[in-house]
């Protein structure tokens, strides 16, 4: 076996977690973890692993495997454990049986996410011991740590990453599986059932863990110091490290935390007394820096080191020796492509239709399609978190028919999206009568994180087929009347236009549901029966086109404008959407 690999941190995660003898492993695909899960499925002969609908269901399932005995993982990106937070928070008093390690990617400099939340501070708020890896080989070496400490402390442990961590590659070196097994499973009522007479006592055996992690916290190997001399030293842990490490060069003092939390204050406090100047360098929150001052320790932090976005050595020499590299600059200077709907999305069609719309409000949700909110077609008023679209489309609806207002509200989210947390939201509009319209746009695919697998997609992660929910169904069996439920093609814009009128005529609520396959899906042969996706493009006839930009308006990036506009044909995928709002017959369909 060649032992040494390049890999990325997810990916050495799952080396990790496969070479620490895991039994079962769930997620909810989100960026920057997704390639977790996606990379444990490559191992599916000796272990389990599923997509969940939401973080929450991809925890618990977790919690599941680990009190039957098994070695458990859950993934998830940093909101994600917003999600989880519920069974996370207890877990952390019941403890484990086989080892439990979530592993919560953070997006420092939001990337892909709508929020920078620190997601060490939720270590310290469920009292979990936490791991901070700086590259792939650490990834793979917590994570095996994280299932050994979590038996030994019977403890959930979080492995933090970051997007940088996660998605930069590095040298791993593999090591064989160690067949762990499942530990026998027994009823423990006092440990496991959280009624409040068992979780006060619980609660309070929780204190002796917390003192015996701390004490581990001081003496364990991965915090670790590297003295080089006594004028600065730096305490750092993760992607940090290698940034401190760069810019202040090896004449600098280090102290690597691997482990931060329980922080390893008496560590610190022995590493303080060796330097004469001190500083912190840390992303986003001053997690260790407010706790190392709490101590009485002096040291330097946030008064110089950015407090919000990513970090880089450019960023980091500035802010502590005022040294700004040229690279930062033409950075800056820098003309960015705001990202756009694919062409051949067929959410473009829908938008472009939904556009056309006025006096009303539409609530967006995350995924793809939150790009509808750009121009040209700017066509979402609203975007929070995963499955808001419906709850606050009803709520805003409840609002303005109080007001005495006709305006009405459009609800958008994803398939996979609403199997996350869409579905409840559906539930509390047909219960409380509302009146909004619920779009579903159905594109076969959790198409934002990479094409990953869902319950409406008929296939699991490991590949096998699975049921496929019936989302029409499924809307009839939450309340909504069969006759406001509507199927269309969202390619198709005249049809569009006509259901979405006939649904906004009406005083109770409808569901629309959107349905066509990802343009750049690999399409089952499910989508190539249930489908027309034949290869086709669309060509402008440059003596009918009166450049009116009419085609332009739908922010198709096919379509480009010089002294002529022109569709390019490497990148049209024959949607039609152009040709449909052509009012001169200047765009025709090649097959």
């Amino acid at each position: 076996m060649n032992k040494k690999h390049l890999l990325t941190g997810n990916e050495a995660v799952a080396r990790g977690a496969y070479e620490a003898g895991l039994v079962f492993a769930s997620a909810y695909p989100g960026t920057p973890s997704t390639e977790i899960l996606e990379t444990l499925a490559d191992y599916k002969d000796s272990l389990y692993c599923e997509w969940a609908p939401n973080e929450k269901v991809a925890l618990e399932a977790a919690i599941g495997a680990s009190v039957a005995g098994g070695r458990a993982l859950a993934a998830m990106k940093h909101v994600g454990v917003n999600v989880a937070a519920d069974p996370l928070f207890t877990v952390a008093y019941t403890g484990v049986n086989g080892g439990l390690v979530l592993a919560a990617a953070d997006d420092p400099g939001q990337h892909s996410s709508q929020n920078e939340q620190d997601n060490r501070n939720y270590a310290v708020a469920a009292r979990l011991l936490m791991l901070e890896p700086s590259n792939s080989q650490e990834a793979k070496d917590f994570t095996k740590l994280g299932f050994e400490l979590s038996e030994q402390f019977d403890m959930p442990v979080m492995l933090r990453l970051t997007t940088r961590v996660c998605h930069s590659k590095s040298v791993v070196e593999f090591e064989e599986r160690q067949e762990v097994g499942v530990k026998p499973y027994e009823k423990n009522i006092r440990k496991y059932v959280m009624v409040p007479a068992n979780a006060k006592v619980k609660r309070a055996h929780l204190e002796d863990v917390i003192k015996a992690m701390t004490e581990y916290s001081n003496t364990c190997e991965i915090n670790k110091e590297e003295i080089n001399g006594t004028e600065v030293g730096v305490i750092s842990a993760g992607v940090a490290y290698q940034y401190a490490k760069d810019v202040f060069g090896p004449e600098a003092s280090y102290l690597k935390l691997g482990l931060t939390w329980p922080m390893p204050m008496e560590k610190i406090k022995a590493f303080a007394s060796k330097v004469k100047k001190l500083y912190v360098i840390e992303e986003m929150d001053p997690y260790m820096e407010n706790q190392i001052k709490a101590a009485g320790i002096e040291v330097i932090g946030k008064e110089v080191i950015p407090a919000y976005d990513e970090l880089n050595t450019d960023i980091v020499r500035k802010a502590v020796f005022g040294i700004e590299a040229p690279t930062l600059i033409s950075e800056k200077a820098a003309v960015v492509r705001p990202p756009a709907l694919c062409a051949g999305c067929p959410h473009r069609g829908f938008f472009y239709a939904l556009s056309k719309r006025k006096d009303i409000m539409v609530t967006g949700d995350i995924g793809c399609y939150t790009l509808g909110a750009a121009a040209p077609l700017m066509a979402l008023d609203t975007t929070v978190c995963m499955g808001a679209s419906i709850s606050m489309g009803h709520g805003a609806s409840k609002v303005f028919k109080a007001a005495g207002s006709d305006k009405k509200v459009v609800a958008v989210i994803g398939d996979s999206t609403f199997f996350h947390s869409g579905i409840t939201s559906l539930i509390d509009v047909t219960y409380n009568k509302g009146a909004s319209v619920s779009v579903i746009l159905d594109n076969r695919i959790t198409g934002m994180t990479g094409h990953q697998q869902n319950p409406g997609t008929g296939l699991t992660l490991m590949g096998e087929p699975a049921v496929e929910v019936d989302i029409p169904l499924l809307c009839q069996a939450i309340g909504m009347k069969k006759e406001n439920i509507y199927i269309v093609n969202p390619l198709k814009l005249d049809e569009v236009g006509a259901v979405l009128d006939e649904a906004l005529a009406k005083e109770e609520p409808c569901v629309i549901i959107a349905k066509w396959p990802c343009v750049l899906k690999k399409f089952t042969e499910e989508d190539k029966t249930s489908f027309d996706l034949s290869k086709k493009r669309c060509e402008i006839d440059q003596d009918k086109c009166k450049k009116c930009k009419m085609c332009v308006k739908t922010g198709c990036p096919a379509i480009l404008v010089g002294e002529t506009i022109t569709i390019n044909k490497e990148s049209c995928n024959g949607c039609t959407v152009c040709q449909q709002v052509c009012p001169f017959d200047a765009i025709k369909e090649v097959k």
